[in-house]
């Protein structure tokens, strides 16, 4: 079993600062003071936890956030990604068009008709995606392409080999 996590010994710097975040606006700097000072008084996580009313996980990345940051880490970062890079980038998308413009039973699935999870799916299937995406991503690079869904839903075509001539006269 791990031992508990404890904040390192406060330096008077530090020490100020923290109890300077008990005085914050800020609800996010007020609660890291508080676990950290909770910390420093010798009080395990999963005691913090049940003092501040907060989880354990929340005390634990506090903890590791001042190990690292110092009192940095009082002030609240941005929760923007890293990275927001497509999954679907513009050669995936060209190769979700084909896919769509082809009939779900081609991949085996039980209907003729796409849906954004069925799409999902079979892109993961096929190797598009490394793993299950939701249906807003597929959404997100339909419209990237200029499809809206319910053109999509329109590519279908029946494997009847009358198909055509079929279709023409029904649309005529």
């Amino acid at each position: 079993m791990k031992p508990p996590l404890f904040v390192r010994a406060l330096s008077a710097e530090e020490s100020q600062a923290v109890r300077a975040g008990l005085r914050s606006s800020s609800a996010f700097t007020l609660r890291r003071a508080q676990i950290l000072l909770a910390s420093a008084e010798g009080l395990k996580p999963s005691q913090i936890r049940a003092r501040l009313g907060c989880s354990t996980q929340t005390v634990r990345n506090a903890l590791r956030a001042f190990e690292i940051e110092g009192t940095a880490c009082l002030r609240e970062k941005s929760h923007r990604p890293k990275s927001v890079r497509p999954v679907l980038d513009d050669a995936r998308c060209r190769r979700l068009r084909d896919l769509m413009h082809r009939s779900p039973r081609d991949f085996g699935k039980p209907t003729s008709v796409w849906t954004l999870a069925t799409a999902a799916e079979v892109c993961h299937e096929q190797g598009l995606t490394g793993r299950l995406v939701s249906v807003e991503t597929i959404r997100q690079a339909l419209v990237r392409l200029g499809v809206g869904w319910k053109r999509a839903k329109d590519w279908i075509t029946s494997p009847d080999p009358a198909y055509a001539r079929k279709k023409t006269r029904a649309t005529a």
